[in-house]
């Protein structure tokens, strides 16, 4: 049976609330010196045209029916034309996206620092609270749990009699890292909130190809079945007259 704990308040006074003001501040901070650290870039005119050429084809797709059938077609092969089509990537024109990332020292530069003012605060921050605070049964949920939240919640604690619903000092240091998203855009604003776990899938990618968008939009445009709605128009009043009278 697990045994029941009580807590102390000096844990609470000592351990809980100075390592969450402490995770809150170093986040503030981080994303002050990342915003120092950050160069202003102009955007890429290919990229521009590119976005612009596909929200055009995207906007006829959709607006396919409400022209005739011929302005369509006219339409359909300037985007999907193989020789000069709008929408037509040559295959030795296809860009790879991490080799124009490296070959470009700005970006590979803006990448470095953007890591860097991640990874530096969470290993020192990490170092911090492994030393100072390992082994502590800092806080306790309020609600029962499942032996599998043992793992998450009691990392550093190697006793399982401990009832799960007690988190480990170590434990609330990663619930505060990947946790306070809500509360950095309370204090930075939404588009300013720093985001760990939006940060981690950042590094896990390394760019953006837009040969494979303007693929997909050709091949989108090229199964698009016209249906000229216009002459159905005056049906299509008619019964709604008729209805409306009958």
């Amino acid at each position: 049976m697990a045994e029941e704990l009580v807590l102390d308040t000096a844990i609470r006074d000592w351990v809980l609330i100075p390592l969450s003001v402490v995770m809150v501040l170093i986040g503030v901070l981080r994303y002050f010196v990342s915003k120092l650290m950050r160069t202003t870039q102009l955007p890429d005119a290919k990229v521009i045209k590119e976005g612009q050429v596909i929200i055009r084809a995207r906007n006829l797709r959709g607006a396919a029916n409400f022209i005739p059938a011929k302005a369509f077609r006219a339409r359909k092969m300037y985007y999907t034309n193989e020789e000069n089509g709008l929408l037509h990537v040559p295959k030795d024109q296809a860009t790879n996206p991490q080799a124009a990332m490296f070959s470009d020292p700005n970006m590979a530069m803006d990448m470095m620092k953007k890591n860097l003012s991640m990874i530096i605060p969470q290993t020192l921050t990490f170092a911090w609270v492994n030393f100072f605070f390992s082994g502590f049964v800092a806080a306790k949920i309020p609600f029962p749990l499942t032996q599998r939240f043992r793992s998450m919640l009691q990392n550093g604690i190697d006793l399982s009699t401990v009832d799960v619903s007690y988190v480990s000092s170590r434990s609330w240091y990663f619930l505060n890292l990947f946790g306070l998203r809500g509360l950095f855009s309370l204090i930075l604003g939404e588009e300013n909130a720093t985001d760990d776990t939006q940060r981690m899938m950042q590094m896990s990618g390394f760019g953006f190809d837009p040969s494979k968008s303007l693929g997909a939009e050709k091949d989108g445009l090229g199964i698009v079945q016209h249906d000229w709605v216009l002459p159905k128009f005056e049906q299509r009043a008619e019964a709604v007259l008729r209805k409306r009278l009958s």
